[in-house]
């Protein structure tokens, strides 16, 4: 029984995903059931899909918001994300909608709309929506060849040079700074929570993260809130940074940088994006949902050959989380010989490619099968599923958003 089931190979990309982050924790050091027990393939699949499982007071999460989603147009198909407000707006205002437009009022103007023309303009907005584009085309493209280049992790010892003064320690303990929102980065950072790496989540006071999505992914972390508009809280964001030893981001590339904020050399920095450090689409907005849409998994997960489908899960975010991760402690490992910091990159597209790359499609597959309950643990109002990793729970269930202070543990 597959419970990731899908034309392209899921299950796979799921176990070797969480598999690559255990083979980094074993070379670094860790050992126990964590790292050498047997995965259990419907823990990993619920693990996966575990926004399909979260209960908050018995009611489940609609992960996607009434504008996201797709829409035919004038001569295809686009997929929207509008999950947080201000992309929401974005998308609206390019289509000449005012804010309280509804999806239907949204649909009726994509529906005159040419494809291209919404994806172009949506990019030149910050507004995200992409055409729904078959595997071939996006090979051929541009962005598509750039996503096949290079290995699924990329890692580069830091271009300074320079040793970390510090000594380096374990993995237990080690200070994680969270610059990350929706899925694969956090799912990242929990990964090394539950390694025993100290995180701390750091966000802006606005946007605000999505509640369901913090409570999904946000176990065993705490969650402060800076401005870095603000000289004082830059100022202890920085602080921040200089004491960790590993900072995760999942903004688009240079948006750190454009802050303001000074990676030491000696740091490990762990970065994921949607679209890759390279190609035409690098600066781009983009989330699981999307590259799926524009790579070509979308119309391969059709059900009838013309109506975009999807993935049992959020895949891409989920396996690139894990990557990460398994990133992050090779890093770790690394410096801890050398003292010197590293560069981990992945993204989103390359992942992507890795699994329109694998073989083993099933184009007759069955319906995927939902997770049983024995996979969710619940914690007061919270029901969420356990972790991949063969180990009963996270340190901690998610801690209210942003109600930490600014300083480690």
């Amino acid at each position: 029984m597959d419970r990731l089931a899908a034309t392209l190979p899921v299950a796979d990309l799921a176990r070797t995903a969480v598999e690559e982050l255990r083979s980094a924790a074993r070379r670094a050091g860790v050992v126990g059931p964590l790292v050498d027990a047997p995965l259990d393939p419907t823990r990993v699949a619920a693990s996966f899909a575990s926004d399909r499982l979260l209960r908050v007071d018995g009611e489940p999460w609609a992960g996607f918001a009434p504008h996201s989603g797709f829409f035919p147009t004038s001569d295809g198909w686009v997929r929207t994300h509008a999950n947080y407000p201000h992309h929401r707006r974005r998308l609206l205002r390019l289509l000449g909608l005012p804010d309280g437009a509804t999806r239907d009022d949204l649909a009726v103007r994509l529906a005159s709309s040419p494809a291209q023309h919404v994806e172009d303009a949506a990019a030149d907005a910050g507004a995200i929506a992409v055409r729904v584009r078959p595997e071939v085309e996006w090979r051929a493209s541009a962005p598509g060849r750039a996503a096949a280049v290079g290995p699924l992790v990329a890692t580069a010892p830091r271009p300074d040079g320079r040793a970390a003064s510090r000594t380096a320690p374990p993995l237990a303990g080690a200070r994680v700074l969270d610059l990350t929102r929706v899925i694969a980065g956090p799912v990242a950072t929990r990964a090394l929570a539950l390694l025993g790496g100290d995180v701390l989540r750091v966000d802006p006071p606005e946007p605000a993260e999505i509640g369901a999505q913090h409570l999904d992914t946000g176990q065993g972390k705490r969650s402060t809130l800076l401005d870095l508009r603000r000289r004082d809280d830059h100022a202890r964001a920085q602080e921040l940074l200089d004491a960790a030893d590993v900072l995760v981001t999942g903004y688009r590339p240079g948006a750190i940088e454009a802050h303001g904020l000074r990676v030491p050399p000696g740091t490990v920095h762990a970065r994921v994006s949607a679209w890759g450090t390279g190609g035409p689409w690098a600066d781009r907005r983009g989330f699981d949902s999307i590259v799926q849409a524009a790579s070509g998994i979308a119309l391969l997960e059709s059900a009838d050959g013309v109506t975009p489908g999807a993935l049992p899960a959020q895949a891409l975010d989920h396996a690139t989380g894990y990557l990460l991760a398994a990133g992050a402690v090779g890093a770790l490992a690394a410096r801890a010989r050398d003292g010197a910091g590293r560069d981990v990159t992945v993204s989103l597209t390359r992942t992507a490619t890795w699994l329109l790359d694998a073989p083993g499609r099933d184009p007759h597959h069955p319906p995927a099968e939902p997770p049983p309950s024995s996979t969710t643990v619940t914690h007061g109002r919270v029901r969420y599923a356990r972790p991949a990793l063969p180990v009963d729970d996270y340190p901690a269930p998610a801690r209210p958003w942003g109600t930490d202070p600014p300083r480690w543990a």
